[in-house]
């Protein structure tokens, strides 16, 4: 068998589990890390919301390793990169100026990661069929998913049973320390079982700057293109705010308006009860879409996504201390989630994407989709601290708003309408 020939099996799954535990420890794991090391919220929100700005830039980032020969390579020395900084973040987590050189190390992690997202992306494109592409789509997916609930589950659950033994800090750095491992050891395997097929088209290669240009221009002749922008930033906006501050205030202490649950808990209701619910979600929004059609389910799609946002307001208002309700909250909010991403996703593929530049223009749109839930996020520390949970909450009710109207009259067109005007 040649290099090229290697099962998908064998390399597919492990990729994309390495795409994500980079992304989700940073947007994430960390976020919690740093609340129990007694971080505020605003540096926490500001910090790790900046941090994520690489996988916004992807699209510049692309033709720098369209010039590469080999997309192999960037998958493994990303991995082996990414592995040695969180390794030496758990090295730092006992110092006085912690909070800064840790963040500095995982901004590497992020650019990191990012790179390898596009070279992952390019070898799995590079080296399967069409047929191959849609069968393994997939494991892609679930292998994602799997690390969001191997990290913001297992290792935060780990983290706080550790911390009840020997510390928050030390907790902490072991768990960093075994997500470097586990990185390192994922470079090391792929190091033999990724397959490493050849750019052989240089000159296009060479070319990789004037592309880019051209990918710049044609997006923005795109018909309704500017309509579009407007709703894919304004889709998520609401969960820019809410996607940092909701896990910092499950945790905040009662006497400051939050819920005061362990990282313990923390670790059981959002990395293994909400993933699953965020995986269901998103199965069961794939068939509703496919019997009804995108068209007349998106304002539907829209609404799932963005009403139960509300679920951290009544939360913050009632306080609860029944982890059953707590738990059917969050639940009820990845389910939303999970079910309403799709119709987004959906959208920016067969509204934006196609043309002369499919790939580049989907990965320029969600390039701004991120973009604009960085922003609110970056923000939503300072503004909790302003409001207090109960009120940033209503805000965040409030913020839905605008993704629901402009539903009601986003434009559809055909494949050729959508192309260039």
């Amino acid at each position: 068998m040649s290099q090229n020939k290697k099962s998908p099996l064998s390399w597919v799954p492990s990729t994309y589990f390495a795409m994500g535990l980079p992304f989700i420890v940073i947007n994430q794991t960390a976020a919690l890390m740093y609340k129990d090391l007694g971080i505020s919220d605003a540096e926490i929100t500001k910090w790790t919301s900046l941090i994520i700005l690489p996988w916004s830039l992807k699209f510049l980032i692309s033709p720098l390793l369209e010039m590469a020969k080999s997309k192999r390579v960037f998958v493994v020395l990303t991995q082996l990169i990414t592995a040695v900084m969180f390794y030496m973040v758990a090295s730092v987590l006992g110092m006085n100026s912690f909070f800064a050189v840790s963040i500095s190390m995982l901004a590497v992690v992020g650019l990191s990661g990012a790179t390898h997202d596009i070279a992952a992306d390019g070898l799995y494109i590079e080296s399967l069929s069409s047929s191959q592409q849609a069968e393994y789509i997939g494991w892609q997916g679930a292998f994602y998913n799997i690390a969001k609930i191997v990290s913001t589950g297992g290792f935060v659950y780990l983290a706080g049973e550790l911390g009840k033994s020997m510390g928050v800090v030390r907790g902490w750095a072991i768990v960093m320390a075994t997500l470097g491992v586990l990185m390192m050891l994922l470079g090391i395997y792929h190091i033999k079982a990724l397959p490493n097929p050849i750019n052989k088209d240089q000159k296009k290669a060479k070319e990789g700057f004037t592309i880019l240009v051209d990918v710049i221009k044609t997006f923005f002749q795109k018909k309704h293109i500017f309509y579009y922008i407007i709703f894919i930033i304004l889709y998520r906006f609401a969960e820019g705010f809410a996607i940092k501050m909701a896990p910092l205030f499950l945790k905040a202490s009662r006497d400051v308006g939050g819920l005061g649950l362990s990282t313990s808990q923390m670790g059981t209701i959002y990395g293994t009860m909400g993933a699953a619910a965020f995986v269901i979600g998103s199965l069961l929004a794939g068939k509703y879409i496919s019997k009804k059609g995108l068209k007349k389910t998106l304002f539907q799609l829209v609404l799932i996504f963005n009403i139960p946002f509300a679920v951290y307001f009544v939360l913050a208002h009632f306080q609860p201390e029944s982890l059953t309700w707590i738990s059917i909250a969050v639940i009820f909010e990845y389910f939303g989630y999970g079910f309403g991403f799709v119709g987004l996703t959906l959208f920016m593929m067969q509204q934006i994407a196609p043309g002369k530049y499919k790939m580049a223009h989907y990965a320029f749109a969600t390039s701004i989709m991120n973009l604009g839930v960085m922003i609110p996020s970056y923000i939503s520390g300072e503004l909790s601290d302003w409001l207090g949970y109960e009120m940033f909450f209503g805000w965040v009710v409030i913020a839905t708003i605008p993704s629901i109207l402009i539903t009601k009259f986003v434009p559809f067109g055909t494949k050729e309408e959508t192309i260039e005007s």
